[in-house]
């Protein structure tokens, strides 16, 4: 298991030497976030961020992610030059060292969350998604946590529209398409793509979704069998899904090779129906076994990339959400634990 980090480059409020700090901490995970999705990586630019990162005693083996633009997952004429500069980011991130990339395939919101400081009992605030409070929201006249600034009114409601006459099979035909022509050059490069699940997983104003549960993951391997084609195994985006059974799908997965990354956090349900917080990464602070999912992944051989993820806003510190230091910084040394007490029977 290597330990990682996510980094929003320079512009991010915590340092990499704070990064280094933590223990175990091998690496950070990040991208090219100031160019557009479809848009050309600068080898230089990547070259750069390297160095940055080995200077701090970092790698820089995960990105997350090369954004899919949205003509892709709509499978417009425009898509294969669009696939065309999505291969030659894995070439140019494979250069410089990248083993893995996460990405996602969802229609326009690559996360959706109604609250993003939900107040704790304890004082700290997180992430949370409320059933009740997204069936209020009015799709014509969107207002949604952390995505305001993504598009005008006029942009998100032109794009919605698009998506009207796109079918779950469709949305998976156009996924397939996309992997069919770039896993071939993630195999010539040494690089895993790994598809980060539906958040939540299931569908949004009418959007599809297609990665959201085992029967998903199954086709998506089953159409194209590289091992190269690959999973984000994030228990908080599948865990929403109270569907999933996470211990037994980090098993499968696991001991077939196809979990690249590991993204995990706990989450707690509250109420009967879709509705969580986001919480410490404690299991017993949430509703998701975090101890018998990592036994799940090492004893099914996982050796891959792990990271914390979203945290609370803990301490009195009023960071991005779920990127703030604190309390990612004690997720990764709780799951350092795990993992150890795993690995190491007897000894830890």
């Amino acid at each position: 298991m290597k330990m990682t980090f996510r980094w929003y480059g320079q512009n991010d409020a915590i340092p990499l030497n704070y990064i280094k700090q933590i223990p175990n901490m091998s690496g950070v995970v990040t991208a090219c976030y100031d160019v557009p999705a479809g848009g050309v990586w600068k080898s230089e630019t990547l070259e750069g961020m390297r160095a940055l990162c080995n200077a701090a005693g970092l790698a820089m083996e995960v990105i997350e992610s090369i954004p899919v633009h949205e003509d892709i997952k709509l499978g417009k004429p425009s898509r294969d030059g669009y696939i065309a500069n999505y291969a030659q980011n894995i070439r140019a991130v494979a250069d410089a060292g990248v083993k893995c990339v996460c990405y996602n395939f969802m229609p326009v919101f690559d996360w959706l969350r109604t609250n993003l400081k939900t107040p704790n009992a304890d004082g700290s605030n997180a992430l949370s998604y409320s059933h009740d409070d997204f069936a209020r929201l009015d799709p014509q006249n969107l207002r949604l946590p952390g995505w305001d600034e993504s598009y005008s009114r006029e942009q998100l409601q032109e794009l919605l529209g698009e998506y009207k006459s796109v079918t779950r099979q469709k949305l998976f035909d156009n996924l397939i398409y996309f992997l069919k022509k770039v896993i071939p050059v993630c195999v010539d490069c040494g690089v895993n793509m790994a598809i980060h699940p539906d958040d939540p997983p299931w569908d949004v104003f009418g959007l599809p979704r297609i990665v959201s549960r085992e029967e998903d993951l199954d086709n998506i391997f089953s159409a194209v069998p590289e091992l190269n084609n690959g999973l984000t195994f994030c228990t908080g985006s599948l865990g929403a899904g109270r569907f999933n059974g996470l211990a037994s799908m980090a098993a499968k997965y696991a001991k077939r090779g196809r979990i690249h990354f590991a993204h995990l956090r706990n989450i707690k349900y509250t109420d009967a129906g879709d509705s969580f917080c986001e919480v410490a990464h404690y299991s017993d602070c949430g509703s998701l076994d975090m101890a018998a999912i990592v036994r799940a992944l090492v004893q099914n051989g996982f050796n891959g990339y792990v990271r914390p993820d979203h945290g609370r806003n803990i301490w009195g510190e009023d960071g991005k959400p779920g990127y703030g230091l604190y309390d990612r910084a004690l997720g990764a040394a709780y799951l350092n634990g795990l993992f150890e007490a795993v690995e190491r029977p007897g000894q830890a």
